[in-house]
């Protein structure tokens, strides 16, 4: 779909090593990590970024390294796809998620929690995924999830659903 609506733009593929100083002293509760041009070497072209997701594995077309080449980030604005060798690479996974306000759904509003409130729930951020145990604190503009065992491939854009004993409490889009 994004293909037949969105035009490609060449970008840079950035190869980023798991033993990177970022991933060693990740303390942002938000899970995100800030990656740069600076942390890597050029290892392939692109596109466009806006084709891609993060833990993406495929449409690459870059090899001759050691380990399958994963998406470890994206940069839609200055158009370059951040990667990282094996299925294991650090920047996979995010302790944390951020939903703004704005992109909350609450199907049961008596539990909608106000700002400064926190709640357990279980967590799904892909369809059929198991639920996993995260913490839900509600900000002035945003929900942050914590996530008790950090999760893999979480996705600006996509969904995150969150429950209490098997019921769907809301969901939200994820920032």
């Amino acid at each position: 779909f994004l293909q037949q609506q969105l035009k490609p733009k060449k970008g840079k593929v950035i190869e980023i090593d798991s033993f990177h100083e970022t991933f060693k002293v990740h303390n942002n509760p938000n899970g995100s990590y800030a990656l740069n041009s600076s942390m890597g070497k050029i290892v392939g072209e692109h596109d466009g970024a806006h084709y891609f997701t993060i833990g993406q594995r495929k449409g690459l077309n870059i090899g001759g390294t050691p380990l399958p080449l994963f998406i470890i980030g994206t940069n839609t604005h200055e158009n370059i796809i951040y990667v990282g060798q094996g299925e294991d690479h650090p920047g996979l996974y995010r302790k944390g998620l951020t939903v703004k306000n704005d992109d909350i759904h609450w199907i049961r509003k008596d539990l909608k929690l106000e700002s400064g409130e926190s709640e357990d729930y279980q967590c799904r951020i892909r369809y059929r995924q198991a639920l996993t145990e995260a913490k839900l604190i509600q900000n002035n503009d945003e929900l942050l999830i914590s996530f008790i065992k950090p999760q893999r491939g979480i996705t600006p854009g996509q969904f995150v659903a969150w429950y209490k004993n098997d019921e769907l409490i809301g969901s939200g889009v994820i920032n």
